[in-house]
């Protein structure tokens, strides 16, 4: 499906068209037909064509409506001639718009609204395809609009829309193009090298058609200025250089976005966004070889006399075998570009890896010296604090040790203190028990003298007295104790 976008400053005029005798002004006047009413109205603005990117846009179920466009209407033929080449189906249009350019003075478009879907199919499927003029070499191209919009800003109206791109509006650029992409299925010819079709309405306000037509001229990058491989944007005309030079070509396309660019010298149409070329040439499935494909006539009669469809229109062997070999050149030039470009591109990845190889080397060997030097470091660190723990510990245990020994010392000296005290002691007590076991024994021995005259006159004498030693001492207890 197609998009259609308008960039005008003015507004629909009604126009009066004359038709067999009769007068039809878009605002007031009436016809006894199936639209009583249809509406005739001219307006001036700058059309910009985009087509859907998401699937095969050609002419199917899938892709109609009730909005057609006439891509260009040659400007000898009038308003009125133009609804005479409806014929009767103009009884079934709801509006006819008449676009103008005052660019382009020899062509005009045409908007045309249909009361429903099947007037719409029956419209396009006996005018499209058709000459306007049986003496004259135009044809009439139809394309179904998903949309219609009109801006007065240039930047909106040549803004492709999401999942769309821009196509040339010039009748000769579009059929060039293969069908999938134009939408175009019937041709005159193929528009290859140097046509009269041409020069014969697009020539004046198509750049594209201009270089293609006048070899007088020599076209130059408009960038560099180089004259070799040279390709012009399909879209505005843009002359840049091919990637083999400076590639201004295709830095035009990644600006813009304009999708298709002609090949001067072969005047084979490249996709940068598909890749591929998108001429009328295109590849047989049965044996990968390209041939000219063929259109199928439009028209529902057995011989219409309009497209040509019952004649060859297949082009010339020489011409044939001439643009293949310009594509079979074209390609070998562009493998032979691609492999030198990859041979030096892993080239300079092998002379990088060996470089940095080399400069890695003593890096590496520094980082792990640097790396082994501070794990020993690290290690030396830890076996440092380690050493200073255990000395730590050394010295408290030292201290400790220190202070029990002089504690143990001083016990023992207390010990022997008291041992010697307790010995003293049990010796002063064994005296005292001495002396008081003789007086005990004395007092006794007194009581028992029943004659006290028996010790007047007596004399006291001292007895001998044998201090017994410690050892006896303390058997003397243990025996005592045990006694106990």
């Amino acid at each position: 499906m197609f998009v259609l976008r308008v960039h005008s400053v003015d507004d629909n005029h009604p126009i009066t068209i004359e038709e067999a005798g009769f007068s039809t002004v878009s605002s007031t006047a009436t016809r006894s037909s199936a639209n009583p009413n249809p509406k005739f109205s001219e307006r001036r603005g700058l059309v910009h064509l985009f087509r859907g990117t998401s699937q095969s846009y050609q002419q199917n179920p899938n892709s109609r409506s009730t909005c057609i466009f006439v891509v260009a209407v040659p400007n000898y033929l009038s308003s009125d001639e133009f609804v005479r080449f409806c014929g009767s189906h103009i009884d079934h249009v709801e509006e006819l718009i008449f676009i103008r350019n005052d660019a382009m003075e020899d062509r005009y478009s045409v908007l045309i609204k249909l009361v429903d879907q099947l007037t719409a199919d029956e419209f396009c499927s006996n005018l499209n395809g058709k000459r306007f003029s049986p003496a004259e070499a135009e044809v009439c191209h139809m394309l179904f609009m998903l949309s219609v919009e009109y801006t007065e800003l240039a930047e909106i109206a040549s803004t492709p829309p999401a999942g769309f791109t821009e196509l040339p509006t010039c009748p000769i650029c579009l059929e060039r193009l293969d069908p999938d992409t134009s939408g175009i299925l019937s041709t005159i010819c193929d528009h290859s090298f140097q046509c009269s079709c041409t020069a014969k309405w697009t020539v004046l306000s198509c750049q594209v058609c201009r270089f293609c037509h006048q070899q007088d001229e020599r076209p130059t990058c408009s960038v560099c200025g180089t004259v070799e491989n040279l390709w012009v944007c399909l879209i505005c005309g843009f002359v840049g250089c091919g990637r083999y030079k400076e590639g201004h070509a295709v830095r035009h396309w990644k600006d813009t976005q304009h999708w298709y660019s002609l090949d001067l010298r072969t005047q084979q149409i490249w996709d940068y966004v598909g890749d591929n070329y998108v001429h009328r040439l295109n590849q047989s499935k049965a044996d990968g070889k390209l041939v000219e494909m063929n259109s199928p006539c439009m028209s529902h009669e057995a011989h219409c006399g309009t497209c040509e469809c019952s004649e060859d229109s297949g082009i010339s062997g020489a011409l044939f075998n001439s643009k293949v070999e310009a594509i079979v050149d074209e390609y070998n030039h562009l493998l032979a570009t691609q492999l030198e470009t990859q041979r030096q591109y892993y080239e300079s990845l092998l002379a990088e890896a060996k470089s940095k190889r080399e400069s890695l080397i003593p890096e590496t060997v520094e980082k792990a010296v640097a790396s082994k030097m501070q794990d020993i470091q690290n290690e030396l660190e830890i076996c440092e604090e380690a050493k200073k723990a255990v000395a730590d510990v050394n010295s408290k245990l030292i201290k400790n040790q220190e202070i029990m020994r002089k504690k143990f010392k001083e016990i023992e000296e207390r010990e022997i203190t008291s041992l010697r005290l307790r010995d003293a002691t049990i010796l002063d007590l064994e005296e005292q028990i001495r002396d008081l076991t003789v007086y005990i024994e004395a007092q006794k021995t007194l009581t028992n003298m029943t004659d006290s005259d028996d010790i007047k006159g007596g004399t006291v004498l001292p007895v001998s007295y044998q201090q017994s030693s410690p050892t006896n001492t303390r058997r003397h207890k243990k025996s005592s104790r045990r006694k106990n």
